[in-house]
């Protein structure tokens, strides 16, 4: 039986998480400074994985096809094409923003493929998430905060992607009980060669050669910042914390990543969202917590 309440030791463990995934996308700012962006993800996933590979038995429940599928989606589809996205002109902080949409796009899949009906205050929180988004997208900035369109709609990709793993480990799930720290570090194994045949085709062997060269400590740390916090210890506590809580009590708590995310993006970059900016996150906020909430407003209002 799930507790009620979170102890103060797994409140401290879900706010290390929230820190480690909000700052993750300056993270990935530093770490793209001098790596191309399927590069860096190549290397997020060779650290995340190969290293565990002699430790770590494969999760016995979950398939090959799985661990190919959650792996390929999830790092050329997501990471992939978030990476990119941040290269080509989208601000960190408001990555964090855009990326959390994913929430609606898994939504919205798993009322398609697994016939999971969504309620009235889960539209509700769609629509006023959209909004927000479309908000988002028509404020470009200016100098350095500019944010182009391309690393917009690259965003948004990146967070259907997200969506699209979701869904894989739902099915995954139905084979039975996985342990997940294994199946991270063995689906991590898939996205290594196809990102490093799009670094090579992207870039020429030549420029990921001269990269992998002039490596400096800045991209190291990124790429172990990215692979052993953001991963493999954020998502091990995450899933810690949803195995002993119920998910209405755990998933709230993912609306202060971008929150987090705009806040370091600000301090350590030195970003500045445009006031558009930050009205459409206000509203992709109030959509999350429509999302989440909704159905326990409309109960509290009944009584």
């Amino acid at each position: 039986m799930s507790a009620p309440h979170l102890s103060r030791g797994d409140w401290a463990r879900a706010l290390l998480v929230i820190v480690i995934w909000g700052t993750n996308f300056v993270a990935m700012k530093f770490g793209l400074q001098t790596l191309s962006p399927m590069l860096l993800s190549a290397l997020r996933f060779v650290a995340a994985s190969l290293p565990f590979l002699l430790f770590v038995r494969p999760p016995r429940s979950v398939g090959w096809r799985y661990l190919a599928a959650y792996g390929v989606v999830q790092g050329v589809g997501q990471f992939g094409l978030l990476f990119l996205g941040l290269k080509l002109g989208m601000p960190a902080g408001m990555a964090s923003v855009v990326l959390q949409t994913q929430a609606f796009v898994t939504l919205l899949l798993a009322a398609f493929f697994l016939n999971e009906p969504a309620r009235l205050w889960h539209w509700l929180g769609l629509v006023v998430s959209l909004c927000g988004l479309m908000a988002i997208g028509s404020a470009h900035g200016e100098g350095s905060d500019a944010m182009t369109l391309a690393g917009f709609l690259l965003t948004v990709g990146s967070a259907c992607m997200w969506a699209v793993s979701n869904l894989i480990t739902r099915y995954a799930a139905r084979s039975g009980p996985y342990e997940p720290f294994a199946f991270i570090v063995w689906s991590s194994v898939f996205p290594i060669a196809p990102l490093l045949a799009l670094a090579v085709w992207t870039d020429g062997v030549d420029t990921v050669v001269r990269q992998l060269q002039g490596i400096d400590l800045t991209a190291i740390a990124a790429i172990l910042y990215l692979a052993l916090l953001a991963t493999l210890l954020g998502y091990g506590l995450w899933t810690r914390l949803l195995q002993r809580y119920s998910a209405g009590t755990v998933a709230p708590l993912s609306l202060m990543v971008p929150v987090v995310g705009l806040l370091s993006a600000m301090l350590l970059l030195g970003e500045r969202p445009t006031p558009m900016q930050w009205l459409g996150t206000l509203a992709v906020l109030a959509g999350m917590c429509i999302n989440q909430f909704g159905g326990r407003w409309l109960a509290t209002g009944r009584r």
